[in-house]
């Protein structure tokens, strides 16, 4: 193990911008701030900048593969058709099929959908499963759709894109606003239509377990949280015993996050959703609290902690702040407020680069969410293995390979912080594109 290192002391540089912006110019994409991809892939291809990777093979990550844009009619439950608007993006697979999960949420647009595929691409190539990246979305409130309204709305969807996916090709999988009920949907809609499709049931994971999911998938990204930061923590002096955090989004990821970060030893202080924000110094009963957020959909009016704000939450001070709920919710406003010595982001990009600068400015590490949150692709790949193989594993054999494909995704983060010295995010980019390098240099390129 290297030795403990100061949060970025006088070794540890932000990384500088290479030639690949003639990349960008090349390819007509300006730079611009406020633009979720166009900002990640700079970040990306900064990185590729760093550790040599061929200028052919930034041209082709810089943009997906494919983007797959639909529209379909849905009959809503007052008998009436409603027009809605879905989207599937394939970014890369030199190294497997495309996998991605699929969001159901207001604010689903193409660039966002580019990026979470972009960034799938780097989370499955970290924690070295053989996937490419994929995400997928419909533009929709499913909180204001029933039941049967949101069973329409994923089997038309299904059907709208099934000539583009498949278990050998493209998996979708859970994500925002989705779940195991949505993945059955889907699983049998698709098996439905694709008679001829051999293992069409392992057209998604995430699905339930009676239907062929795995053991283990519902804790699997909090799960990975945790097993990223027992690699990384130490090399900024701290262990979970006696740790202090605050979670951002108590839904799946956040709450089993919270749950085993306090089963490790260390406390959580302060937790915010959509509902609003509470506070314990004491430390929160996070079990009490998943209860509660069961029951009631949020962490609003929970008996084990006081009320706070906005404010106070992001300035309570905490050994590890992990963010859980959407993207981009870390702004220059709210990094600025921020007390804490390392972000673990359990959500897909939650931090602005904005943001981020400030951040890094008050010596705070970021473990970035290709490492942070692949727990929940890694058991997704473990699921369509079983689904391919028609075997089960135990759950003692999902959480052993996950903890291992979690810690060794870790250690070659930690490693090539330590050999390029650049930040923790940048090394995670390095270590994706060491391994998708090494797979074209082998494949080439067709014809």
């Amino acid at each position: 193990m290297t030795s403990v290192a100061q949060p970025h002391s006088a070794s540890i540089t932000a990384p500088t911008r290479g030639h690949h912006q003639t990349v960008l110019d090349e390819l007509g994409m300006p730079r611009d701030p406020n633009n979720l991809y166009l900002q990640t892939i700079d970040a990306v291809l900064t990185a590729a900048d760093i550790m040599g990777l061929p200028r052919h093979l930034q041209l082709i990550l810089a943009q997906p593969k494919n983007e797959i844009m639909v529209h379909f009619p849905v009959l809503m439950d007052d008998g009436n058709y409603r027009l809605f608007k879905g989207y599937r993006v394939q970014h890369n697979n030199a190294v497997g099929p495309y996998k991605g999960g699929l969001r159901y949420h207001p604010h689903v647009s193409l660039d966002d959908v580019k990026t979470l595929a972009l960034l799938m691409t780097m989370k499955c190539s970290v924690v070295r499963i053989p996937f490419g990246g994929g995400k997928g979305g419909i533009k929709c409130d499913p909180r204001a759709l029933s039941n049967n309204e949101l069973m329409r709305v994923t089997r038309r969807f299904v059907s709208a894109i099934a000539p583009q996916i498949g278990p050998d090709y493209d998996i979708p999988a859970p994500d925002v606003g989705t779940g195991a009920q949505t993945m059955a949907w889907f699983a049998d809609t698709y098996a439905q239509i694709s008679p001829g499709v051999p293992d069409a049931m392992a057209v998604v994971t995430g699905k339930p377990v009676e239907l062929g999911g795995s053991v283990g998938r519902d804790k699997a990204t909090g799960q990975g949280v945790i097993d990223a930061l027992a690699v990384i923590m130490p090399e900024f002096g701290l262990q979970f015993k006696g740790a202090t955090a605050s979670v951002l989004g108590f839904g799946n990821v956040g709450g089993w996050a919270g749950k085993l970060f306090e089963e490790r030893g260390g406390k959580i202080l302060a937790v915010m959703d959509h509902t609003g924000g509470i506070i314990n110094k004491n430390g929160i009963d996070t079990k009490a609290l998943d209860a509660h957020v069961a029951k009631t959909g949020g962490v609003a009016g929970f008996s084990g902690a006081e009320k706070c704000s906005e404010h106070d939450f992001y300035s309570t001070k905490v050994d590890v702040f992990i963010p859980a709920a959407l993207e981009q919710m870390i702004t220059p406003e709210r990094a600025r407020l921020m007390n804490c010595k390392i972000v673990a982001e359990g959500a897909n990009a939650p931090t602005t680069p904005a943001g981020e600068n400030i951040l890094m400015e008050k010596g705070v590490e970021i473990i970035p969410a290709i490492l942070c949150s692949a727990g929940g692709v890694t058991v997704s790949y473990f699921e369509w293995v079983q689904n391919k193989t028609q075997s089960r594993w135990s759950l003692d054999k999902v959480d052993n390979e996950l903890n291992r494909h979690m810690t060794e995704g870790a250690h070659r983060v930690k490693d090539n912080r330590a050999k390029y010295k650049v930040p923790v995010r940048t090394a995670a980019y390095i270590a994706a594109l060491e391994n998708i390098g090494a797979v074209y240099k082998l494949r080439g390129i067709f014809p």
